[in-house]
């Protein structure tokens, strides 16, 4: 984590704190603002990435996916005074501005409106692009939020405005902050409350928290696909089953991917497939390079609510599965176990990935999983010992058949 202190903001003596983080999840950023009294005046903490369809000269369609936000900088951010609002801007990369206006009244603020601006006429990022010179997007929130409370919204939330798709998730922001304390008072956006419609939830009470017994109904298999800019980078096909222990009390869920989220980001040495729906926050997998000639899963985080009102989360930043060479996808039709920690494992079925190297939005040659190879090698061998049975049953029939034609007709 690296903080960063910039200079005060010119005729209100506010000094602006900024937190970037993530080395591979760099669209990851927390914000705060203290006043001249140095006392928090507005937090925010969120994640977001832009997908962009613009026209080129050859009067083409295309689209770039921007993630990565690279080096940011808030200088414009205000807590506001008596006549400005407060405000979170954000600059990034060539010619990118992202700015959060906010209100207030008696007993409430608001999430005023976001406006998002782009310059067509970078073209590193928009090649062979029609210059247009800087286009802004703006788009009207009025999310209304007690005073004292945090807003709250780990979903996916998506915004369609002209031809910009924004992606926010993993939002807490407060603004108006009272004493220079941010709240622990939660406000829930109507995608994070709990639905019990999504999946099918199973609870068993178990003598010591060991792995819960999986339900009979196998999840549904899901496909899910990330892309960089125009192309697809990550191609996934699998059944999850969520196996949570707490309390001595299990809980299996099957997630449904009908109704089910899907972001991510490619880079290149990590790759990241990130599921959500109302009652999950986020299941994220984070695949990385060994050796630069193979892949593996090498992270797994989850953070989730259960059915009786509770928070779940943990992750794993050291796991070692999903092994395969790189170039081609890995496969496992058979049901496999991630064990994520104590607490958590992941049941996946008809599994297969690739996170690198994928070629026109197709899988490459698949390496099997070692369960899938021993079945390909029992099939051969106990068809080999059906045909030597039956040769041995046909042997010995034929051997019986010859001897009644030896003993001939008997004398009467």
């Amino acid at each position: 984590m690296v903080y960063l202190r910039l200079s005060p903001i010119l005729g209100s003596g506010i000094v602006l704190l900024c937190l970037v983080l993530g080395a591979v999840r760099a669209y990851e950023l927390e914000l705060k603002l203290k006043d001249s009294g140095k006392a928090t005046c507005l937090y925010a903490k969120w994640q977001m990435n832009f997908t962009i369809y613009y026209e080129t000269i050859n009067k083409t369609n295309e689209s770039v996916t921007i993630s990565d936000l690279g080096p940011v900088t808030y200088n414009e951010s205000t807590c506001g005074d008596g006549k400005n609002s407060p405000k979170i801007v954000v600059q990034f990369g060539s010619g990118f501005s992202w700015v959060v206006n906010f209100t207030k009244d008696a007993s409430d603020y608001s999430i005023d409106s976001i406006l998002f601006s782009y310059n067509t006429s970078n073209k590193s990022i928009f090649p062979d692009a029609e210059d247009k010179g800087v286009i802004t997007v703006h788009d009207r929130w009025a999310i209304r939020v007690p005073l004292n409370d945090i807003f709250r919204c780990y979903s996916l939330w998506t915004v369609e405005m002209n031809d910009v798709v924004q992606h926010y998730w993993n939002v807490l922001v407060q603004a108006f902050v009272q004493n220079g304390t941010v709240s622990k008072k939660e406000y829930v956006c109507d995608k994070d409350k709990p639905s019990t419609t999504l999946a099918p939830i199973i609870h068993t009470t178990v003598p010591s928290p060991t792995t819960p017994s999986t339900p009979k109904e196998k999840p549904e298999v899901g496909t899910y696909s990330v892309s960089n800019g125009s192309s697809t980078c990550l191609l996934a096909k699998m059944g999850l089953q969520l196996n949570i222990t707490q309390d001595k009390v299990s809980t299996v869920i099957n997630i449904n991917p009908n109704t089910t989220s899907v972001t991510g980001s490619c880079q290149p040495q990590t790759a990241q497939l990130r599921l959500n729906s109302s009652n999950i926050k986020y299941l994220e997998f984070v695949f990385a390079m060994k050796n630069e000639n193979r892949f593996y899963l090498k992270e797994v985080h989850v953070s989730m609510y259960l059915v009786n009102g509770s928070d779940f989360s943990t992750s794993n930043n050291n796991l070692s599965y999903w092994d395969a060479p790189l170039g081609s996808s890995y496969m496992c039709n058979k049901e496999q176990t991630v064990s994520v920690s104590g607490a958590f494992q992941i049941n996946t079925f008809d599994l297969r990935v690739q996170p690198f190297n994928v070629m026109e939005g197709k899988y490459s040659t698949a390496e099997e999983c070692s369960a899938d190879s021993d079945l390909n090698f029992l099939i051969p061998v106990a068809v080999g010992v059906a045909l030597g049975f039956l040769i041995i049953v046909v042997f010995i029939s034929y051997m019986i058949g010859r001897r009644k034609s030896r003993t001939g007709y008997q004398s009467v």
